[in-house]
């Protein structure tokens, strides 16, 4: 009997579970997959991305673990791709390999006093609240305490995200599943203004309507829109005709344009075309220099030279993830992705053999968690085309018989592991009243994967 296609999949968030899940369940090419990640715990950016209080998206987790219970599916967790495995030794180990992991580093703005005591990084601050073991857990506790001013440069759903976390009352976020360090950090904030700044209109934004809505409802903070809210250019006309979600936010950010300020002690506050030029300061952040902007007909951001400060002493980075490399693949350092066709990576003109890329690190940092089932199912169907040529196996025919062999000394968390992680989680938050607390340090999940 032929023996089945090795195929590695690298990164266990979205991307690479839907790609797990697409390859064995087909029956036209026998597979064996394994499912590696270099964190302890599988899920990527739905354990460590989604806001911790979206519980019914990060219930998608249930999901994808289904996805680690199929016959030919391992898991290989606590194992990095450099550090632990180079990529010749996954070559030669597996006749295919998909390149999941992501984008996981936050783009830079490129202006004056960014890296100043007090600028921060969205994707850090997100890493940290939802417990990631990269990031310690005193990493913001100061910067929360210290603020009471600051700006979330950035209007997509991870910037209204992190408002919202930054604006809820304690006891709107006690149901969530942070760890007990994140909600004791909270409590004892000091932010009491956050503004959200957008180069462009209302009409422009990223953001989803259901996010959206849910800063109006908060229990201790008001939405004040505070400036740039006109949409009767061109642009944002052409773009409320033409979509119905774009017409949706613009009604919502109209009505709260129309209500009057209330007692509420903090407030969120909205400025669209505002592009910012510089964050002041000596030692730490102290203001905020923005320029107004106008649009033109496409819809994109024009400078008109006249600029204002905006009084913070804190900022938060929003304005994207990006992709980074993987030492011996192709990578594309404009757009930071892995050059490809339809998922198989290519350098230059020609196709790599048995090396593909699904999701994020493949298209850019677009769509919803959804998306990447289609974009995970397109790459595996270029793979088991490709498998189907009786010279796939030939040409990447794995010289070990596995890949444990390899990773002799290496303390690799497996499936039994992951599920012992979620019993001591589900355990702790148990004991505090909810239905999970995450566990942040890299040791503490090591030791729970041991039992």
């Amino acid at each position: 009997m032929e023996r089945p296609v090795r195929v590695a999949v690298v990164g266990s968030g979205p991307s690479g579970m839907y790609a797990a899940d697409a390859l064995t369940s087909q029956d036209d090419v026998s597979v064996s997959v394994d499912i590696i990640d270099r964190l302890p715990t599988p899920f990527g950016l739905v354990r460590y991305g989604v806001a911790p209080d979206h519980l019914s998206i990060r219930s998608v987790r249930d999901t994808l673990d289904k996805v680690l219970d199929k016959p030919g599916v391992r898991f290989i967790g606590n194992v990095e791709i450099g550090r632990d495995l180079s990529l010749e030794q996954l070559r030669a180990c597996y006749d295919a390999i998909i390149l999941t992991y992501g984008a996981s580093r936050d783009r830079a703005l490129g202006i004056p006093g960014e890296h100043l005591p007090g600028s921060i990084a969205a994707t850090d601050l997100v890493n940290w609240y939802t417990g990631h073991p990269d990031v310690a857990p005193d990493a913001f506790a100061g910067f929360l305490a210290g603020a009471r001013s600051v700006a979330v440069i950035g209007v997509g759903n991870v910037a209204v995200d992190v408002t919202r976390v930054l604006s809820k009352a304690p006891d709107e976020i006690e149901h969530t599943d942070m760890p007990e360090h994140v909600f004791a950090a909270l409590r004892s904030s000091g932010i009491g203004d956050v503004h959200v700044i957008g180069r462009r209109g209302p009409a422009q934004a990223t953001w989803t309507t259901k996010e959206l809505r849910e800063l109006g409802e908060l229990e201790e903070t008001q939405v004040v829109v505070e400036e740039g809210a006109d949409v009767s250019d061109p642009a944002s006309v052409a773009a409320i005709g033409s979509d119905k979600a774009v017409a949706r936010n613009v009604a919502v950010i109209q009505e709260w344009s129309l209500r009057e300020r209330d007692a509420r002690r903090r407030s969120i506050h909205l400025h669209f075309r505002c592009r910012p030029v510089e964050i002041l300061g000596e030692d730490r952040v102290e203001g905020l220099v923005v320029e107004r902007t106008e649009l033109d007909e496409e819809g994109q951001a024009h400078g008109t030279g006249e600029t204002h400060v905006i009084p913070v002493d804190g900022v938060i980075r929003s304005v994207g993830y990006r992709g980074t490399t993987i030492p011996g693949v192709p990578f594309d350092t404009r757009r930071n992705v892995i050059p490809n066709v339809d998922g198989r990576v290519v350098d230059g003109e020609q196709i790599v053999p048995g090396l593909y890329v699904a999701g994020w690190i493949k298209r850019g940092p677009t769509g919803i968690i959804g998306t990447n089932k289609k974009d995970a199912v397109q790459t595996v169907g270029c793979l088991l085309e490709d498998a189907a040529d009786p010279a796939f196996r030939t040409a990447t025919a794995p010289e070990e018989p596995s890949v444990d062999a390899v990773l002799v000394g290496v303390e690799v968390v497996d499936v039994a592991g992951w599920r012992r992680i979620d019993a001591a989680e589900r355990a702790r938050g148990e004991s505090a009243g909810r239905e999970r607390t995450t566990i942040h340090d890299r040791a503490d999940l090591l030791g729970s994967a041991r039992g």
